[in-house]
C-alpha cells in the first residue's frame, strides 16, 4: 500500500493549503510543503527498488477491460517519483517568495498538489489504462495552473492551448494504448514489456507506433507540436519551473524510456523518434537565440533539450538510452534553477525583456552566480553536469550506422544544436548580468530576493557541481536503476569518470563550445538577418485552425440541431438504415442455415396483433389518446409475449413500466390539444414514410439475419454460475445486481440525472388551468371523487407490501428492486391521482430528488464495500444464516446495491410525476374562484 499512498498523498493534502491560507503565506506552503515530504519519505524507504527487482501492487477494479489499480515502482519510476516529490518540495518553497500576497496561494498550491498527483500516477503505474487517466489528469491540472493568472489574455490563451495540444495528443495515445493491449492481451507492463515480438509482427503495430509517438510529442513539446510551450511561459515562474524543467515535458520522454523495450528495436522507430528529436532540437536551439524574453528563451531551449533526449531514444541503443536518462536528470536541475532566476528576476526588476534587465551583476550578485553556472551546465561546461550527458550524448551520435553514407548527418547536425545552445546560454549571462546598465525598469531598484528564495536555486546548482565532479558517487546508483528498468535488460558497460581523454566527442564539444561563443560575439549580422524574416507565430496559425474549425462545427451543428424533434429522429433512424445496409451488403444471402423454431398459433396470434398496432398507431396519431390506448395495448401484448415465453421478471417489468408509462403521458395530454394540429407537408411525409419503411425492412432483415446463424451464447455461464457465484436462483435479478451490476449502476446514475434534469425543466414552470376541453364544454367542478380517495388510501398499504414482497423474494424468484420501485412508485402516484398533490405532499413530505440521490449513493458505497475486502467492484458476498423462529435464511450485499436500484426508481419517478402534475396555476382572475379550492391537476 506504500506507493498506493504515494500518489494518494497530494490528491488528499489538496486541502491542506485552503485550509491554512487563512493563517498567511508561511503556514500555505509549510502545509503544502509537508505532502512532498512525505512522500519522499516513503519513497527513500523503497530504494531497494535500485537494484533491480521492481515492486508490484495490484488491486483489481474493471478486470475485464483490463482496467486495474496496478502500481509499480521500479529504477526508472523511482527517478522520475524523486524528481517530482524533491523538485516539487523545492519549488513550494520558492513559490512561498514568489506570490504576492494579494494572489490565492491556497488555490496556488492545490492546483499544484493536485498535478504533483496526476505525475506521480503517470510514472507510478502498472497498468497503461491507468496511467492514461492519470495522463490526461496532468493536462486538466496543468491547464489550472498556466491559466493561474486568469486576469490576463496570455494566460488564458496560454493555458487553452496547452489543454488542446496534449489533451489531443492524450487521445492518440488511447488508441494507440488500446491496440497495443488488443495486440498483446494485457494492459499490464509487466505482460507488455516482454511481448515485443509479438506487437512488432503484428500488421496494427506502425499504426500502434505512430499514434503512441503522437502523444509522446504532444506532450514533450516535439516538433511539431512544440508550439504550446511558449506561450505556457504566461504561468507563473513556479509553474514553469516545476512544468517545464522536471515533470509535464518529461511526461512524454518518460513513456519513451517506459515502453522502450516493447517499440524499440526496428527502422520505423529509428527513422520516426531520431529524426524528430533532431528536428526539435536544431528548432529549438535556434529560435531560443533570437528571444528577448527570458522566460522564452528558456522555454525554447527546454524543447531542444527535450528534442536532444529524444533524439538518444530514438537512435535505439542501449547506452543512448542511458545517456538520454542521465540527460533527463542533468536537464531538471539545471533547468529548473534557471527558471527560478528567471523567476527572481523578474520579480525584483518587473521585467523580463533582456533589453532592459542588463546589468544585474552589480545589483544581485549572488543570484548571479547562481544563474551563470546553471548556465553554464546548460551549456555543457566541463566540471559540470551537463557536461558528462552531452559527451555522452556526442559519442551516441558518432556510433549509430542506420543512415549508412549519411552516418554523418546526425553528429554534425547534433553539433550545431550544440553550438547555438552554447550561444544562447552566453547571451543568457551577457544580456542579463552584464551589458551596462539597465534600462527603464518598472522596479528602479532591484536588489537580491528574500534569503529562502534563493534557498531552491542554491540546492539545484549545488546538485549540478556536485554531479559534474563526482557523477558516480551522487547519481550512479540511480542512473544505473533507472536505465536498467528502461532497458528491461542487462546494462551496457559504461563510465561516468569525468575525463575520458581527448577523443571525437571531446574535439565536438569543443567546437561546440568555441563555435558557440564565436556565434555571440559576432551575433550582430545573424541578428539583423533574423530580424528581416516574416514573423513567425505558431499561436496565430493555432488560434485560425481553430476559428476554421469552430466555424464548421457551427455551420454542421446549424443544420442538424435546428431545434427540430423530427429531425433528430428523422437522422438517427436514416444512420440506423445505413449502418445496418452496410453490415449486410457484404453477407452472401439473408438466411442463415440455424433450424427455425415452429410458430403456434397464440404466438401467431400476438405477432400479428403487434404488428396491426404499429400501423394503428400511426394512422390515429393525431388522436392523442386513440393512439396512446393503442400503444398501450402494444405494451401489453410486448409483455404477454415475455410471460409466453417463460421470462416472468421481464413481464412485471413491462407491465409496471407501462402503468407508469401511462400515467405519464396521461399527465402530458393534459395540457395539449386533443387532436394533433398538420404541420408537415405531403413531401415531407411522403419522406418519413419511406425512410420508417425502411428502417422496418432493415431492421426485420437484421433480426433474421443474426437469428438464423449460430451464435456464442453467455446464457449457460449464468445459469452455472448464478447460484454459486450469486447466490440466487433467479438468474435475471443475479445478472443485474451482481454479475453485470457496473451496467446497473451506470443505468440508475443516468435515470436519476434525467430526473433531476427534468424536475429542472418544470420548476418554476406554471401553465394556465384549462377552464374546457377542446370543443368547450367545461370541466367537472367536483372534487376527487371520494369513493376512489378511500379506496386509494385503503390499498396504499397493500400495494407497499406487495413491494417489500416483490423486493425480498426478488434474489431467488421473478422481482427485485426495480420492479418494487415502480409497484411503489404506482402506488404513491395513485393518491396523487385520487386526492391531489397537494393532499399527498402534506401527509408524505418526501424530497424525491433526495431520494433517488440516495439510492445511487447506497448502490455505490455498495460496491466500494468490496474493494476494503480485496474484491473488485460490485463483487457481492452471500451467506447463510439461522434465526430462531423464523429458520434459515439468506442474507447478500447484493441486496443493498438492490435496495439503492429501489430508491432511484421511487425517487426519480414520483420527482417527474409529481413535477408534472404541479404545474398548473389559475387562470387569471379579480376574484377568488370556487374551482381553486376545488379542482387540482391530475
Amino acid at each position: 500500500m506504500t506507493l498506493a499512498l504515494i500518489i494518494a498523498l497530494p490528491f488528499l493534502g489538496v486541502l491542506l493549503p485552503l485550509l491554512a491560507e487563512r493563517f498567511g503565506r508561511t503556514a500555505c506552503a509549510a502545509a503544502t510543503g509537508l505532502v512532498p515530504l512525505v512522500g519522499l519519505i516513503l519513497l527513500l524507504g523503497q530504494r531497494s527498488v535500485l537494484g533491480g527487482e521492481p515492486q508490484v501492487q495490484r488491486m483489481e477494479w474493471l478486470p475485464e477491460l483490463g482496467l486495474n489499480l496496478s502500481l509499480r515502482l521500479d529504477g526508472l519510476g523511482f527517478l522520475f517519483a524523486l524528481l517530482i516529490l524533491g523538485i516539487g518540495l523545492l519549488v513550494i518553497l520558492y513559490a512561498r517568495y514568489y506570490l504576492s500576497e494579494k494572489e490565492p496561494a491556497g488555490r496556488f498550491f492545490a492546483f499544484l498538489l493536485l498535478f504533483m498527483g496526476a505525475m506521480l500516477g503517470v510514472v507510478l503505474s502498472e497498468n497503461l489504462l491507468l496511467m492514461l487517466v492519470f495522463w490526461e489528469l496532468t493536462s486538466l491540472s496543468s491547464f489550472l495552473l498556466i491559466g493561474f493568472w486568469g486576469h490576463r489574455s496570455d494566460a488564458r490563451k496560454g493555458a487553452r492551448m496547452a489543454l488542446a495540444v496534449t489533451g489531443g495528443g492524450g487521445l492518440a495515445l488511447l488508441a494507440g494504448i488500446l491496440l497495443i493491449g488488443h495486440v498483446v492481451g494485457s494492459f499490464e507492463l509487466s505482460t507488455v514489456l516482454g511481448a515485443r515480438e509479438v506487437l512488432q509482427a503484428s500488421p496494427l503495430f506502425p499504426l500502434a507506433l505512430c499514434l503512441v509517438l503522437l502523444g509522446v510529442f504532444t506532450k514533450s513539446a516535439q516538433f511539431p507540436f512544440h508550439f504550446w510551450l511558449p506561450h505556457a511561459m504566461a504561468a507563473p515562474t513556479p509553474v514553469s519551473a516545476y512544468l517545464h524543467s522536471a515533470t509535464m515535458v518529461k511526461a512524454g520522454v518518460f513513456l519513451l524510456a517506459r515502453l522502450y523495450p516493447l517499440l524499440s528495436g526496428n527502422d520505423l522507430w529509428f527513422y520516426l523518434v531520431s529524426l524528430t528529436g533532431l528536428a526539435t532540437l536544431l528548432m529549438g536551439a535556434f529560435m531560443a537565440l533570437f528571444q528577448n524574453d527570458l522566460k522564452g528563451l528558456l522555454a525554447y531551449s527546454t524543447i531542444s533539450h527535450l528534442g536532444l533526449i529524444t533524439l538518444l531514444f530514438g537512435l535505439d541503443s542501449p547506452m543512448a538510452n542511458v545517456a538520454a536518462i542521465f540527460h533527463i536528470i542533468n536537464h531538471a536541475t539545471f533547468k529548473a534553477s534557471l527558471f527560478m532566476a528567471a523567476g527572481i528576476i523578474d520579480h525584483e526588476t518587473g521585467s523580463r525583456d533582456m533589453r532592459r534587465i542588463n546589468g544585474m551583476w552589480k545589483y544581485m550578485p549572488h543570484t548571479a552566480v547562481l544563474a551563470m553556472v546553471a548556465s553554464a551546465s546548460m551549456a555543457g561546461v566541463p566540471l559540470l553536469n551537463g557536461f558528462l550527458s552531452k559527451e555522452m550524448f556526442f559519442g551516441e551520435t558518432l556510433a549509430q550506422n542506420m543512415m549508412g553514407s549519411f552516418n554523418w548527418v546526425i553528429p554534425a547536425l547534433a553539433t550545431v544544436g550544440a553550438l547555438f545552445s552554447v550561444s544562447y546560454s552566453v547571451r543568457f549571462i551577457h544580456d542579463v548580468f552584464f551589458n551596462g546598465e539597465p534600462i527603464n525598469l518598472p522596479n528602479p531598484h532591484p536588489h537580491e530576493p528574500p534569503r529562502y528564495m534563493k534557498v531552491p536555486v542554491e540546492i539545484l546548482v549545488l546538485i549540478c557541481l556536485l554531479v559534474g565532479v563526482m557523477p558516480g558517487v551522487i547519481v550512479g546508483p540511480l542512473l544505473a536503476g533507472a536505465a536498467a528498468s528502461s532497458l528491461n535488460s542487462a546494462l551496457p558497460e559504461y563510465s561516468l569518470a569525468i575525463w575520458h581523454g581527448f577523443n571525437a566527442p571531446l574535439a565536438m564539444s569543443f567546437v561546440a563550445t568555441a563555435g558557440g561563443v564565436l556565434l555571440y560575439v559576432l551575433r550582430k549580422p545573424l541578428f539583423d538577418w533574423y530580424a528581416g524574416l516574416p514573423a513567425m507565430d505558431a499561436k496565430l496559425v493555432f488560434e485560425q485552425q481553430v476559428q476554421r474549425v469552430v466555424r464548421f462545427a457551427s455551420r454542421v451543428t446549424g443544420y442538424l440541431e435546428n431545434g427540430s424533434l423530427q429531425r433528430y429522429a428523422m437522422l438517427l433512424v436514416l444512420a440506423a438504415v445505413v449502418v445496418v445496409f452496410a453490415g449486410l451488403a457484404p453477407l452472401p444471402g439473408i438466411a442463415g442455415d440455424r433450424a427455425q423454431t415452429p410458430l403456434d398459433g397464440i404466438t401467431a396470434l400476438g405477432l400479428i396483433l403487434l404488428a396491426i398496432a404499429g400501423p394503428l398507431t400511426v394512422w390515429f396519431h393525431r388522436q392523442r389518446l386513440t393512439a396512446l390506448v393503442i400503444l398501450s395495448i402494444a405494451g401489453l401484448l410486448v409483455a404477454l409475449a415475455f410471460a409466453r415465453f417463460a421470462a416472468p421478471d421481464l413481464a412485471l417489468t413491462q407491465l409496471s413500466v407501462e402503468v407508469v408509462t401511462m400515467v405519464l403521458l396521461m399527465l402530458a395530454l393534459y395540457y395539449l390539444p386533443a387532436r394533433t394540429p398538420k404541420t408537415s407537408s405531403s413531401l415531407r411525409r411522403l419522406r418519413d414514410f419511406v425512410i420508417a419503411i425502411g428502417a422496418g425492412v432493415m431492421v426485420t432483415l437484421l433480426t433474421y439475419a443474426v437469428l438464423t446463424r449460430p451464435y456464442d451464447s453467455i446464457a449457460g455461464y449464468y445459469l452455472e454460475n448464478s447460484v454459486s457465484g450469486g447466490g440466487g436462483h433467479n438468474v435475471v435479478n443475479v445478472i443485474l445486481v451482481d454479475f453485470r451490476g457496473f451496467d446497473t449502476l451506470g443505468e440508475i446514475t443516468v435515470l436519476a440525472i434525467a430526473a433531476v434534469g427534468i424536475f429542472a425543466l418544470l420548476d418554476g414552470l406554471r401553465l394556465l388551468r384549462r377552464e374546457s376541453d377542446d370543443e368547450g364544454r367545461a370541466w367537472a367542478k367536483d372534487r376527487f371523487p371520494p369513493i376512489l380517495a378511500t379506496l386509494s388510501r385503503l390499498l396504499l398499504p397493500l400495494a407497499l407490501l406487495v413491494s417489500v414482497f416483490i423486493f425480498l423474494r426478488g434474489h431467488n424468484l421473478p422481482g427485485g428492486g426495480f420492479i418494487a420501485g415502480l409497484i411503489t412508485s404506482v402506488a404513491l402516484i395513485l393518491q396523487y391521482i385520487a386526492c391531489g398533490s397537494r393532499w399527498v405532499s402534506t401527509r408524505l413530505p418526501l424530497d424525491y430528488s433526495r431520494l433517488a440521490g440516495l439510492g445511487v449513493l447506497i448502490a455505490g458505497l455498495t460496491g466500494l464495500g468490496a474493494w476494503f475486502f480485496g474484491f473488485p467492484f460490485l463483487t457481492s458476498a452471500f451467506g447463510h444464516f439461522h434465526i430462531p423462529l423464523v429458520g434459515d435464511i439468506e442474507l447478500a450485499t447484493a441486496m443493498l446495491f438492490d435496495l439503492g436500484v429501489y430508491f432511484t426508481v421511487v425517487g426519480a419517478t414520483l420527482l417527474i410525476l409529481s413535477g408534472l402534475g404541479s404545474v398548473t396555476a389559475p387562470p387569471p382572475s379579480l376574484e377568488l374562484r370556487e374551482p381553486l379550492l376545488s379542482k387540482e391537476a391530475p
